[in-house]
């Protein structure tokens, strides 16, 4: 494993510690991407079904789809394209829910061990689906398949991938069944990821599920959910005081602007969430959002952030660089793995992009080069070449010092 012993950076650059620039001025390495949020079982049909709100969507297309994962066959399909999709887009480390199959779940991550993918990757846990009763377990067996998945992921010593804790959200989940979750993931020392005030619709029925709670957020609380290594997808709706116990309980938000748009479920207004001192990663929300790649999700990100600006002029902006570090140090620090990666500080593992702004066949015609920021901002199309820079810009990818894009396909016999 290798890990960064030294480097040279411009100094006075508030990228510092986050680009290593090479002899030739078109290329440089970045850190990893870091996708806080993304649903594996749900890449078959990424890009399409994006025509109704949340609560319908999950009962039209979601949960039909997932219920067929327990075919080992099919979900050996989905996860290595969905694995190997993320890490040419450049996900160094991802946060995966699966579905509610324990097998499949544990052959994602082994697909994602062997792939080298750093993963946390969560078996999804549901007792309560009125509209999808095909698609659901019973409290118990729920309870029983997490921690089976818990010690058999475990078991297998992956470096990089481990378990994380997943009820799907409170409206599918009983007190009884987060209450039980919160107590394995606090036996266990593990992460935790769901879902929190996506949409008015879903928020609503929060209230009426959990009428004793006084918030969504309250009804995580209640159950020993809210800890430094839960991760909660979305927030657009969150309040002040909501956002204040994210801080004082240590937990992570996900930003998802894509799956935001695409669903019509809100936009989550950044600079107020960073202004509470919240953990802040992105997440592609695959397949509410409809790209598997972060850079995607940072470019959502600042379109998002200037509609607030649109709708209010005072509103202070993303910048580029706050919403570059989201993507990688944020997202490592959401997942509370920024001792281990995120950015190029000595000590940690070497999760990096070699990029190539001139790469042959890439989109982007490189006219003028001013220097590290202008390089930087034409990969993500900052400047004239906005929303032209994709994979092909990847030239390789290393997860914990190994190369693993491109792919190294196995010797014929």
């Amino acid at each position: 494993m290798i890990r960064v012993i030294s480097l040279t950076l411009s100094r006075g650059t508030p990228l510092q510690n986050l680009l290593l620039f090479l002899p030739h001025r078109s290329e440089f390495f970045m850190p990893g991407m870091v996708d806080t949020h993304i649903h594996a079982s749900q890449y078959s049909y990424a890009g399409t079904a994006l025509d109704m709100p949340l609560m319908q969507w999950l009962c039209t297309y979601t949960f039909p789809v997932e219920s067929r994962f327990k075919d080992l066959e099919f979900a050996q399909r989905v996860y290595t394209k969905v694995v190997k999709r993320t890490l040419r887009n450049g996900t160094t480390t991802a946060c995966y829910h699966a579905t509610i199959h324990t097998d499949a779940t544990l052959l994602l991550g082994q697909i994602a061990n062997d792939l080298g993918q750093r993963a946390l990757v969560g078996k999804v846990c549901m007792d309560r689906n009125n509209p999808a009763k095909y698609y659901k377990e019973t409290c118990q067996e729920s309870q029983e398949e997490t921690c089976r998945f818990i010690a058999e992921l475990l078991d297998k010593k992956y470096p990089l991938v481990k378990p994380v804790v997943t009820p799907r959200f409170a409206p599918t989940c009983t007190g009884a069944l987060l209450g039980q979750l919160g107590a394995i993931a606090k036996n266990n020392n593990l992460h935790i990821q769901s879902h929190i005030s996506e949409n008015a619709e879903e928020i609503k029925l929060v209230k009426d599920l959990f009428p004793e709670s006084k918030s969504y957020t309250d009804v995580y609380h209640k159950h020993n959910l809210l800890t430094d290594k839960t991760v909660m997808a979305h927030g657009c709706h969150l309040t002040d005081e909501e956002l204040t116990l994210f801080r004082e309980t240590g937990t992570s938000l996900s930003h998802c602007p894509n799956s935001n748009i695409s669903l019509c479920s809100g936009v989550l207004n950044v600079r107020n969430v960073l202004n509470h001192k919240v953990k802040l990663g992105l997440g592609t929300d695959v397949a509410g959002g409809y790209s598997a790649s972060i850079l995607d999700a940072l470019r959502r990100a600042l379109d998002s952030s200037k509609i607030l600006t649109i709708q209010d002029p005072g509103h202070e902006t993303l910048t580029f660089e706050e919403a570059f570090r989201i993507a990688t140090l944020g997202g490592s620090q959401a997942l509370s793995l920024d001792d281990q990666t995120g950015n190029f500080e000595v000590g940690k593992d070497f999760d990096a992009l070699r990029v190539n702004v001139t790469a042959p066949g890439g989109p982007i015609d490189l006219i003028q080069s001013d220097g590290p920021k202008v390089a930087l901002n034409l990969f993500n199309h900052i400047y004239s070449q906005m929303n032209k820079s994709d994979d092909r810009n990847i030239v390789e990818v290393f997860v914990a010092g190994r190369k693993v894009v491109p792919f190294t396909e196995p010797k014929p016999e």
